[in-house]
């Protein structure tokens, strides 16, 4: 990662959004401006906890071990979100890791400095709070999915996920390009059996495929996948 003097518009960030107006000068006096690449590991599971992040241009995926050779995405943090958060506690090491994957722009303020904010800014504490809760549910939904829904009733919700969280483009495909690999790591899948679902999906009329691109062409009978297993 490389210090840049560009600045994000201390407008659009989770915390620039939920600090008292008076707090944001400190927050551009404390905050730096990182350019990361397309790949490029931010901080690694184990790492010990330096900062927290946010991210300004591009998407990071937040992602965990499991098992040797896998990987679990967790979430895709997307302009404004925090992320790093997850290693506040008394552990002081981060329990995932986060890399970008595209290039782009990430805000990093000192752990110091987001403490001090939280002591002073009661609704960004507060905010905090809520979103640790959601991301709290979202969690046990997903580990509720990995034992009990199917393989394609899981990569059918990761579909589902990533076309409310993204949106679409102009031609109807979901608006992130992900490997294959990738999606498989946020389905809680291997590879393989990822690439069989897709042909399945494929040859029922549920989703086109494009390269990367994927256009859900059925979200009710998707939908349906999902809620079979449940």
């Amino acid at each position: 990662m490389k210090e840049i003097k560009q600045g994000c518009n201390l407008e659009d960030c989770f915390l620039c959004r939920h600090s008292l107006p008076e707090w944001l000068p400190a927050v551009a006096a404390h905050k730096k401006n990182l350019r990361v690449k397309k790949g490029e590991v931010i901080f690694r599971e184990g790492d010990k906890v330096t900062g927290i992040y946010f991210a300004y241009e591009g998407n990071v995926k937040v992602h965990k071990k499991w098992g040797k050779d896998k990987e679990l995405i967790i979430r895709f943090a997307t302009r404004g979100a925090i992320f790093g958060h997850r290693g506040l506690g008394t552990n002081n090491v981060y329990p995932v890791s986060a890399t970008a994957l595209e290039a782009g722009l990430v805000c990093y303020v000192d752990i110091s400095f987001f403490e001090a904010t939280l002591k002073t800014n009661n609704n960004f504490a507060h905010k905090l709070m809520l979103f640790f809760a959601d991301e709290l549910q979202e969690s046990e939904r997903k580990m509720r999915n990995l034992a009990h829904m199917s393989v394609k009733g899981r990569v059918a919700q990761a579909l589902i996920t990533l076309r409310e969280q993204f949106g679409t483009n102009k031609d109807g495909a979901i608006a992130i390009e992900l490997s294959r690999q990738d999606l498989a790591s946020f389905a809680g899948a291997t590879y393989e059996t990822v690439f069989r679902v897709m042909n399945e999906l494929l040859k029922e009329n549920m989703i086109k495929v494009n390269g990367k691109k994927i256009i859900i062409t059925d979200p009710e009978k998707l939908l349906q996948l999902t809620a079979d297993d449940l």
